[in-house]
């Protein structure tokens, strides 16, 4: 229940998917009622079913700011899914999240999306290193890229058989698996 309410309390009010259902919703169930949501999550992970509806979104074009709003490719497509679906994903990911900080596999350069990390690390390391170059009257050469519609460029086969070389088994890698 305290991953449950822990998921809830970190949701922001976003859109909800094709249920309706808000987060607010959710936050002012009562005990018995967040208890079944509980039960709904652990059948779906025992079971290792997936509504199929958690698969469906509205998708919601929303224009880049300073962009051309007559060219269709200065939109960014935003899609609303279910609320209850995207707390399970935020409960899944915290233990996914632990499971890989504890293990140490993440490189020491990932910084997005991790727990008291971001960006600015990267920033502050490459800032050293051309301090210690400086210094050292050495040379030093950065690459520095952003790829385009990275989501998309994702090699899912790839993130499981990632996810598999690393020990994780079980019902997490069908989980991933049923996202796609």
């Amino acid at each position: 229940m305290h991953e449950l309410k822990d998921a809830l309390n970190k949701s922001h009010p976003t859109s909800p998917g094709l249920d309706g259902i808000h987060y607010n919703m959710l936050k002012n169930l009562s005990e018995n009622s967040l208890n079944s949501i509980l039960t709904l999550f652990n059948r779906i992970w025992n079971e290792k079913t997936f509504p199929v509806s958690w698969r469906e979104a509205v998708v919601v074009p929303i224009p880049k700011i300073g962009k051309d709003p007559l060219n269709s490719s200065n939109y960014r497509p935003i899609a609303l899914t279910s609320c209850l679906c995207k707390l399970l994903e935020r409960m899944v990911n915290k233990r996914l999240a632990y499971i890989l900080e504890k293990k140490n596999i993440l490189s020491k350069f990932q910084s997005g999306f991790r727990y008291r990390r971001s960006s600015q690390d990267n920033v502050l390391q490459q800032e050293t290193a051309i301090r210690d170059g400086f210094v050292a009257k050495k040379h030093l050469v950065s690459i520095f890229f952003d790829m385009d519609k990275a989501y998309h460029r994702t090699w899912r086969h790839g993130i499981l058989k990632d996810i598999f070389n690393i020990g994780l088994r079980g019902n997490l890698p069908i989980f991933i698996k049923k996202f796609f």
